[in-house]
Parts: structure tokens; sequence; C-alpha cells
């Protein structure tokens, strides 16, 4: 499965979990610079795309938020925890029994 991650600057800890769940090749944009975001197109090649959401504004989300919709990818929204990421990931696909996440529920 292929994961792009939009936000933060330092994802290693959120990439671990992420490979641990069966993401075999990420993708990270930073954010640091909005227009640069905003104007770049999804890689053709995305399954699942995670939005750290502390790190982002409200166009950016909402542009991403659009493109998701369109391309139909599941769409992760979490903060920037590495738990958060877990439980907002497991929520998405249903994986709550298989990983035992009940702290979000």
């Amino acid at each position: 499965m292929s994961v792009l991650v939009i936000g933060a600057d330092e994802i290693t800890p959120i990439k671990s979990v992420l490979k641990s769940l069966g993401a075999n090749e990420i993708e990270h944009w930073d954010a640091r610079n909005e227009n640069r975001i905003n104007r770049r197109p999804l890689p053709a090649n995305t399954d699942c795309i995670v939005m750290l959401t502390s790190f982002l504004n409200h166009n950016t989300m909402k542009k991403i938020k659009t493109e998701a919709k369109k391309r139909d990818i599941p769409l992760v929204c979490a903060k920037r925890s590495v738990s958060c990421v877990f439980c907002e990931y497991c929520k998405v696909f249903k994986l709550n029994k298989e990983f035992g996440c009940d702290t979000c529920e």
C-alpha cells in the first residue's frame, strides 16, 4: 500500500507505525509552503492519505479532502501523535479488533 503523509517536519515514528499496518511505500509532504502543496497533484499510485491536521491550514485540508474524495482514496485525519494516527488509521480501515485499539472509541 502506498501512503501519502501531509504535514509535520519529522514523521519517522509515524512511518514505522504505518509500515507495521501494511504500508510499503510512504511519501511525505511537509507542507511548509502551502502554495506548493495546493498546486501539487496527488501521486497517481496513492492508496491512502494521512493528513496531520495540526500542521495544515484549512484551505490545504479542504483541497486534499476534495481530491481524495474525487479519486476515492481513503483519508485519515489525525493530530501529530503516533497513537492518534494509529487509532484513526484503524478506524478508517476497520482494524480496531485486529490491532486491539479500544482507546479511541
